[in-house]
């Protein structure tokens, strides 16, 4: 374990599900791990949103995890899905068993708008299980709307090694807490506004696009200068990425893009979430054309 999230792209985690029962498929979750790895990300991150983590049992968690320690020797981060301190204490203990020495942490919901609350709930989890902690301020699904000082005190804590910023607008959310806190701050939503983050101090990126081998070159060019570059390849991609991010739809596009590039053979969700409409398909094809024509 580090005390600092290695900076760069962290991969998000979808969880693909097989047959008319919704069955966890490990052989699907490989495949993803591996294309992963191999598009060059800093890490793994599983369970998170996109990984449907709330909508799984404690036994399917684990089927995930241990499906991820043997397909990669990436560093992992494993989203804890609840909000109340003891069920999250449970994810992370149960994080720490699965995946031993190579867990960079796990990703904790922020709670709370007070901050002795917010503050008791992250330090609780950490003594219980011995995990760091990677802070995430997604109000959109927590449903908690944290003041930025309350996230930057909290980020503060040496048992946090990053905060995932995804409160919109999330570009001014980076500026506030790279100016507040010397923890590193990483975007999120898919990359929608990674140059903007760059350029305002965020580690990185922590995210689900289909195409993670594309966030993972930009994030390079822009390390190295080439910002015209950045940009070119990020507008080649804005396209898609804005469409995978639709409210109510968004997980099941992305996890129908996946299924289209080959890396898993189904693009179920599990309910509450809203399978893709057959209308967009159409728009999702040229999309994934005009991606391919491009390369």
């Amino acid at each position: 374990m580090s005390d600092r999230l290695h900076a760069g792209v962290w991969g998000v985690l979808a969880t693909p599900f097989t047959g008319s029962t919704l069955d966890v498929d490990d052989v699907g979750v490989a495949r993803l791990v591996e294309h992963l790895e191999q598009s060059g990300v800093a890490g793994i991150t599983a369970l998170g949103v996109f990984g449907e983590g709330s909508r799984l049992s404690a036994e399917e968690r684990s089927i995930v995890l241990d499906t991820v320690v043997e397909s990669t020797s990436l560093p992992v981060v494993v989203g804890c899905s609840g909000l109340s301190t003891a069920p999250v204490i449970e994810e992370a203990l149960a994080a720490v068993e699965a995946v031993g020495d190579r867990l960079a942490g796990v990703m904790v919901l922020a709670n709370s708008a007070n901050l002795r609350m917010l503050q008791d709930h992250l330090g609780a989890v950490n003594e219980a299980s011995g995990a760091l902690v990677v802070l995430q301020d997604y109000p959109a699904a927590s449903g908690v709307e944290v003041p930025e000082d309350v996230i930057a005190v909290a980020a503060d804590a040496p048992h946090v090694i990053a905060l995932k910023a995804e409160r919109a607008p999330t570009a001014a959310t980076v500026a506030a807490s790279v100016a507040r806190s010397d923890t590193p701050v990483f975007g999120g939503l898919g990359g929608i506004n990674l140059l903007d983050e760059l350029r305002l101090g965020a580690a990185g990126t922590m995210t689900g696009y289909s195409f993670p081998e594309a966030l993972v070159e930009i994030v390079a060019m822009w390390h190295k200068g080439d910002a015209a570059g950045a940009r070119q390849l990020l507008q080649q991609h804005l396209p898609l990425i804005a469409f995978e991010q639709q409210p109510r739809i968004a997980l099941s596009i992305r996890k129908e893009c996946l299924r289209r590039r080959g890396f898993i053979a189904e693009s179920a969700v599990r309910p509450p979430a809203i399978g893709m409409p057959q209308s967009l398909l159409p728009a999702l094809a040229d999309h994934l054309d005009a991606i391919e024509g491009a390369r």
